[in-house]
């Protein structure tokens, strides 16, 4: 029953470092990023993704605090590590696709029903954006046809929001 209580209270303390870390990194960035001019929507991201990590670190602490083995905490840090590099490297995989709808989604400006304007120097097009899969970017032409795009290749093309 020892055990437990002391395992809780790291608990506490583990989830209150995890908070003061938010609000400190959260507050930290934002001013030093105010000073060098990002603009608010680059914070944002730059402040979410120091979240993210900061996460991930609390979930790896309460796992060694509740008593998972130190290697099967690599395993799985590994595993994760692996799978993100895989992700963001493979430019033709279908895993370059997914991240690249998360990427689509969380930093680029287009939404659902913006009208865009794809600019390729071969096959120019535009439409209405109806739809944002995981794998697709689905334009609704002016004559009614619907356009599917790989999430990759939309990624790596250059993109005009028409009004």
């Amino acid at each position: 029953m020892q055990t437990h209580k002391i395992q809780i209270i790291e608990t506490v303390l583990v989830f209150c470092g995890y908070v003061a870390t938010y609000f400190i990194t959260k507050i930290f960035i934002n001013n030093t990023l105010k000073r060098n001019n990002f603009n608010r929507v680059r914070r944002k991201i730059i402040v979410k993704a120091v979240h993210l990590f900061s996460f991930l670190a609390l979930i790896i602490l309460l796992s060694a605090v509740w008593g998972l083995e130190q290697n099967r905490i690599a395993v799985f840090v590994g595993t994760i590590i692996t799978a993100l590099g895989i992700a963001f490297f493979a430019q033709w995989s279908l895993l370059s696709n997914v991240t690249s709808s998360l990427l689509l989604f969380f930093n680029h400006p287009i939404k659902i029903g913006d009208r865009i304007k794809v600019l390729d120097k071969d096959y120019p097009f535009e439409g209405q954006v109806t739809d944002l899969t995981y794998f697709f970017v689905h334009l609704k032409t002016e004559s009614g046809e619907t356009i599917t795009i790989p999430n990759s290749i939309l990624f790596q093309k250059s993109i005009s929001i028409l009004k």
